[in-house]
C-alpha cells in the first residue's frame, strides 16, 4: 500500500466527509446526464432482448467485466434469462456457451477492448445481435452493433481521472434500466420474483402462505361461546398456542380469548371460577384468510400489537392459529 502523503494525526474527519460527499455529487450530476440521453437506442435494445429466443449474454474485460456480471444476475432475477462470459474466456472455448438466439451485450468505456473486439467475428458470423454499452460512439465497438447505449461521463468521480468511478456508476445504472424495463414490459410479478429468490428472506415472504405455518386440526384451540373460562383455560393449556377461538353452534367465530384477556379479567370483579368464556372474550377479532401470505399475518400482528391470529374460511369458521413465534420460526419477521 502506498504511504499517505498525511499522518493520521493530521487527516481531519471535515476532508474525508467532504471527499465521499463530492463523489456522490460528480456521480449523481453524470447519472442525470446519461439518463437524459435515454431515447430510441433504449428502446430499440429492449426491443432485441424481447425479440429474442435465447438469453441476454453479457461480456466486459476488466471494471467493465464486473458490471456486466451484475448486469447479468439482476437480469436473471427479474425475468430475463443472462449470464456472464469472461471474454478472454470466451476466446478460449466458452463462446461455445453462446447460441445463434442469444442477444450479447458488450460492455467496454473506451469500446476498443481487444478481448472483447476479438469476439466480434464470431459473434457476427453466428448471427447474434449485439448490443454496445460504451462511453465512445464512435469507438470500434460501439460501430460495430447492432445498437449502442451512450454511457459516457464528463468527469470521473477519480481525482485522477483514472480510475473508473462515475462512468462504472453510469453502465451500472444503465443495466439497471434496461433490467428493470424488460422486466415492465413481461409484466413480472412479486410472485416471479420469489421463484427465483427461493432461499432468501425475499422468497420466503412472498411466497410463504397462511397455511404454511398456521396450526390447524386437532392442534386448532377452539371452545364453544358456552365454554367456562376455566374449560378455556384448559384448552389454551393444551394447544400452548395463549389463545383459543371461541365459536358459536354452527361452528362461526365468535370471538377470542388470550393470555392478555385472563390478565385483564384478573384486574376486575368478575369471579374467573364462575365466569363463562362469553364475558371475558374479544369479541369480533382480528382474523385473516388462509390464502394470505404469512407477511401479511406479520403486518397485521404489527399494526395491531398482537401476538396471535385466528385464521378462517369463507364462512367464518376457524381453519388454523398462528403467533408471533410461528412467524419467527418461518424467518418471516
Amino acid at each position: 500500500m502506498a504511504a499517505s502523503p498525511l499522518s493520521l494525526d493530521t487527516l481531519q474527519d471535515t476532508a474525508l466527509v467532504a471527499s465521499g460527499r463530492r463523489v456522490f455529487e460528480i456521480e449523481r450530476d453524470e447519472l442525470d446526464r446519461v439518463g437524459g440521453r435515454i431515447g430510441t437506442d433504449f428502446a430499440r435494445a429492449c426491443r432485441l432482448i424481447l425479440g429474442s429466443r435465447g438469453r441476454v449474454v453479457t461480456t466486459g474485460m476488466g471494471k467493465s467485466g464486473h458490471i456486466a456480471r451484475k448486469i447479468a444476475a439482476t437480469m436473471a432475477s427479474t425475468g430475463t434469462p443472462s449470464f456472464y462470459v469472461h471474454p478472454g474466456e470466451a476466446g478460449h472455448g466458452d463462446l461455445g456457451m453462446i447460441t445463434e438466439d442469444d442477444v450479447v451485450l458488450a460492455l467496454s468505456y473506451s469500446g476498443e477492448s481487444d478481448e472483447v473486439l476479438m469476439l466480434l467475428p464470431v459473434l457476427k458470423r453466428q448471427g447474434n445481435a449485439l448490443i454496445s454499452m460504451t462511453g465512445k460512439p464512435e469507438s470500434s465497438l460501439a460501430r460495430a452493433a447492432d445498437v449502442h447505449l451512450d454511457v459516457n461521463v464528463d468527469h470521473e468521480a477519480c481525482p485522477l481521472a483514472l480510475a473508473p468511478t462515475s462512468s462504472t456508476t453510469a453502465s451500472l445504472a444503465m443495466g439497471d434500466a434496461l433490467a428493470v424495463a424488460l422486466l415492465d414490459a413481461r409484466g413480472f410479478t412479486a410472485d416471479d420474483f420469489a421463484r427465483s429468490h427461493p432461499a432468501g428472506s425475499l422468497g420466503r415472504r412472498l411466497l410463504l402462505h397462511i397455511t404454511d405455518v398456521m396450526h390447524s386440526g386437532d392442534e386448532l384451540p377452539s371452545v364453544g361461546e358456552d365454554a367456562s373460562l376455566s374449560q378455556a383455560l384448559m384448552e389454551m393449556s393444551r394447544k400452548r398456542l395463549g389463545m383459543t377461538a371461541v365459536v358459536d353452534a354452527h361452528g362461526r367465530l365468535t370471538g377470542l380469548f388470550t393470555d392478555g384477556d385472563l390478565r385483564r379479567a384478573l384486574d376486575t370483579d368478575i369471579d374467573v371460577r364462575a365466569a363463562g368464556i362469553a364475558q371475558v372474550m374479544t369479541h369480533n377479532p382480528r382474523t385473516i384468510g388462509a390464502d394470505q401470505l404469512a407477511v401479511e399475518a406479520a403486518r397485521l400482528l404489527e399494526k395491531h400489537k398482537i401476538n396471535g391470529l385466528i385464521v378462517v374460511d369463507e364462512a367464518n369458521r376457524p381453519v388454523g392459529a398462528l403467533n408471533i413465534h410461528d412467524l419467527l420460526r418461518a424467518k418471516v419477521v
